[in-house]
């Protein structure tokens, strides 16, 4: 049967080696995409949950009708058909969607708390508080929070998308660290507003993170601190550590940042936090970094004696070794992308395809024993496994609990 038909084949006759596609729209369903291969009776007991009385069938043979062709139900459903990890992998999947609709809201609400800013100081301080304190509801959604990779859409990664990557991040380090509900807001508040100055820089400038700049060029960019913290300060609003963490959020503890070469005994915790994990998410910016894995790497290698190593560690454990959006070769052959942070560190989740891009489907490697055994560079896909994995999509952060 050729693939490009659609024939519809109701539930009780969809069979293991079914190509099948949904009738539903993707945010209808828990799966990733509509067409699924059916690899396993499980697969047929979600489907069945969605209340779809069809699907299409893409490929495989159509089955005889018989006789002892019936719906599956409560009665007919075989241990084997239904393992106790359906539930968990359909709650994963909801709990990801989840996480990148709550991105982009987040997003959406820092969009407007900047175009706020000038013409009403106090409605923009009032609406990011409100902001920041709902992503602090969601980090203490549960006793384990994860993260899970998200995205914009967007072709380039702005001065939002990236504010909100790093509140997330350095909120999650500040909550390993115990900080207070109120250092908690400080931090969450100098996150996001720690590029607000970039937007006095022309866009042409601020989004050649890979080209080349004149020396006029580069000055410009690097006094985007000063930017912010004038924009902040001249309401009278903002808190003193808000302040300190816009203006010093490029600075090193060895003295080497900008604007003022602080040494680390001027810089107060919370600052070197977002210096820290600024200096990470920048970095998956970079055409010769990218991976959440190298630009680890990168930190520990590149930036040793720059940055609290204590702080460093605290990264690492809430990133964990292979952060998501970090492309890995697989035990099995496969290759995938880890979407989210796992318990396991060899074992997360993956979105997971052959190095032929062939079977693309969400994994959970730790009930399938198999492990990640090494990073994956995108010179190393095929571009059919390159285009499946979304290898060049940009990367952003935020809070899961699957």
């Amino acid at each position: 049967m050729a693939k490009t038909e659609q024939v519809q084949l109701p539930l009780y006759r969809v069979r293991v080696g079914h190509t099948v596609k949904l009738p539903l729209a993707w945010k209808d369903h828990p799966f990733w995409i509509n067409r699924i291969k059916i690899e396993e009776p499980a697969q047929i007991e979600m489907i069945r949950e969605l209340g779809v009385e069809f699907v299409y069938l893409l490929d495989g043979e159509l089955p005889p009708e018989s006789v002892d062709d019936q719906p599956l139900s409560q009665d007919n459903i075989t241990p084997d058909a239904a393992p106790a990890s359906v539930d968990q992998q359909l709650q994963t999947r909801r709990a990801i969607r989840l996480s990148q609709q709550r991105f982009l809201n987040s997003v959406n609400a820092s969009r407007t708390v900047f175009g706020k800013l000038l013409s009403d100081p106090q409605g923009a301080l009032q609406a990011a508080t409100e902001l920041v304190d709902e992503l602090a509801c969601h980090l203490s959604e549960s006793r384990r929070v994860y993260l899970a990779l998200v995205s914009s859409g967007e072709s380039m990664v702005g001065v939002t998308q990236h504010s909100i990557s790093v509140m997330v991040l350095a909120m999650m380090v500040a909550q390993e660290l115990k900080l207070s509900d109120d250092e908690m807001r400080t931090i969450g508040l100098g996150a996001l507003f720690h590029d607000i100055g970039k937007l006095k820089v022309p866009e042409s400038i601020r989004n050649n993170i890979n080209g080349e700049m004149t020396p006029p060029e580069r000055n410009f960019l690097k006094a985007h601190p000063n930017f912010g913290h004038e924009m902040l300060s001249r309401s009278g609003m903002f808190p003193e550590a808000v302040l300190h963490i816009v203006r010093h959020h490029h600075e090193y503890i060895d003295g080497t940042g900008y604007p003022d070469a602080l040494p680390g005994t001027q810089l107060p915790l919370l600052t070197q936090i977002v210096s820290l994990v600024n200096d990470f998410d920048h970095l998956l910016l970079r055409d010769d970094v990218r991976s959440p894995q190298v630009a680890l790497g990168f930190i520990f290698k590149k930036r040793a004696g720059k940055h609290n190593p204590e702080l460093i560690k605290l990264l690492v454990r809430v990133l964990g070794i292979y952060p998501p959006g970090t492309l890995v070769h697989l035990s099995d052959g496969c290759v995938g992308k880890v979407m989210l942070t796992s318990d396991k560190v060899r074992q997360p989740q993956v979105w997971s395809c052959t190095l032929e891009g062939e079977n693309p489907c969400l994994r959970f490697l730790k009930q399938e024993r198999v492990r990640v055994t090494d990073v994956a560079g995108t010179d190393e896909l095929s571009p059919e496994a390159a285009n499946v994995l979304q290898a060049s999509a940009n990367i952003s952060f935020y809070f899961v609990s699957p």
